[in-house]
């Protein structure tokens, strides 16, 4: 135990340190992939420990990102104070959107969330105060090394905050409503206060990464705000690292990115089709994730995928 610690801590200091040592295309690389882990993370919050497979919350990305610009370019209101209403915003709107929503269970709540991109994007193309359908620049910031500690940062409380919710009664609750949530209602859980709430955290880092990419490129509109594919991509990440534990999330996250930016700089019709290619592969061999796929190739070798084809009827 105490060395995974000191692994991680270490780990966690070379992360902390890049900006000091890397080059300017290796800062950015590793913004994009800090914050695409906290999205995952996120995500992990309501689709991994819930079992709601959640296509909105790219919602919650665009809202922050709109919040955090309209308060920093309307208003002139500094970046921390944007950050938090943006955040807010968020969080606001996850638990409007959710009382009725999280009601729904398996393919007809990932429709209902799935249409929640288009439309809010409607509605913020509509808006004066959000610039229509120009959108908005922000205030100009050169700082990539502010961006990407920051970036870690909110990481990093995002792992704490998934691993609370692992060692905890409220997480146990949210792994009993994923197992079987008429059983969890049975055993006195409040499954739609439970859900709302692990919605709410979701949105919540969702919402600080889209405030904190809008200052960091300074300008968005509503395709790139409320972009679905931004969705997938998280959700894709999440599932193939490990959904429902702590690190997979951002194991997940780092090894696509790593393989998806070198595919990208070389055949980029290649990358466009490689994240479709993962979660078929992750879905029928490897369900739970690189996480479980460790332990379980440790216990049972090539076995572990032939089981896993036929617990999943495939």
């Amino acid at each position: 135990m105490i060395v995974r610690v000191v692994l991680l801590l270490l780990f966690l200091a070379v992360l902390a340190a890049m900006p000091w040592i890397g080059s300017d295309t290796v800062i950015q690389f590793g913004i994009n992939t800090l914050l695409l882990a906290t999205l995952a993370q996120g995500w992990n919050m309501i689709g991994g420990f819930t079992g709601y497979p959640s296509f909105g919350n790219s919602v919650f990305y665009g809202l922050g990102t709109y919040g955090t610009a309209i308060a920093m370019s309307k208003y002139g209101l500094p970046f921390p104070v944007g950050l938090a209403c943006g955040a807010g915003l968020g969080v606001v709107c996850a638990v409007v959107v959710g009382l009725p929503i999280l009601r729904l269970r398996g393919p007809y709540f990932a429709i209902a969330t799935l249409g929640l991109s288009a439309v809010m994007a409607a509605i913020v193309s509509n808006l004066n105060i959000a610039g229509n359908n120009i959108g908005l620049i922000l205030p100009m910031f050169r700082g990539d090394a502010l961006f990407y500690e920051l970036a870690l940062g909110v990481l990093v409380l995002a792992t704490l905050t998934v691993f609370w919710l692992s060692k905890s009664r409220f997480g146990a609750g949210l792994v009993a409503i994923r197992e079987n949530e008429d059983a969890a209602a049975v055993m006195g859980i409040n499954a739609t206060l439970y859900k709302v709430c692990a919605l709410a955290m979701s949105a919540f880092f969702s919402a600080l990464v889209g405030g904190i990419h809008a200052y960091w490129i300074t300008f968005i509109d509503p395709s790139s705000a409320f972009d679905a594919s931004l969705n997938v991509k998280m959700v894709i990440m999440a599932v193939f690292g490990g959904p429902g534990t702590v690190f997979g999330p951002i194991v997940g996250t780092f090894i696509l990115s790593a393989i998806s930016e070198v595919l990208a700089s070389s055949v980029s019709t290649v990358a466009s089709l490689f994240f479709g290619i993962v979660i078929v592969l992750a879905v029928v061999f490897m369900p739970k994730g690189l996480v479980d796929l460790v332990g379980g190739f440790r216990r049972s070798g090539a076995r572990y995928f032939i089981e896993n084809m036929r617990r999943y009827r495939i």
